[in-house]
């Protein structure tokens, strides 16, 4: 993620956690969105899919709260900022992102979209990924693949 050293790119959108203490901005529109159904997703967020729109880390500042942030690394089950990791506010517990080498899978339920929320095409969906785990079934006309897109089988 952008430090604030480096020349400062003004923001597109904004997001923030539930109580607000964490907060960054993206200078770029998504590279992608898709629909997560893997188990970890599953069971981390409590829902039947986790809704995840990717940025390059390049294009990702942390504006407010960086102090607040916690890793939970999966494969270790361990609070540690080892990548890729998830990123939650450890105040008010919201996840945040999942933080790759490169990329950060931003949720865009976090995203100010304004009231009704006006969702820009870049944070729609493109398909689902891991769809052979769903625990429901989603009619949506979307791409369903077995696991990553482009490198598994297509489902649907």
């Amino acid at each position: 993620m952008n430090g604030d050293t480096q020349k400062r790119a003004s923001a597109r959108y904004r997001a923030s956690c539930h109580c607000g203490a964490v907060q960054y901005e993206v200078t770029a529109d998504p590279v992608d969105a898709k629909l997560c159904h893997c188990r970890d997703c599953q069971r981390l967020h409590g829902a039947p899919m986790q809704w995840a729109a990717i940025f390059h880390k390049a294009d990702v500042r942390m504006i407010r709260g960086e102090a607040h942030l916690r890793y939970y690394h999966v494969e270790t089950g361990r609070h540690e900022h080892v990548l890729p990791c998830k990123v939650s506010c450890r105040l008010c517990d919201t996840l945040i992102a999942d933080e790759g080498r490169r990329m950060w899978l931003a949720f865009p339920t976090l995203f100010d979209f304004g009231l009704p929320p006006q969702v820009p095409g870049g944070f729609k969906p493109s398909c689902h990924i891991f769809y052979g785990m769903r625990v429901m079934d989603v009619d949506d006309g979307l791409p369903k693949w077995a696991g990553h897109k482009d490198k598994s089988e297509r489902l649907g």
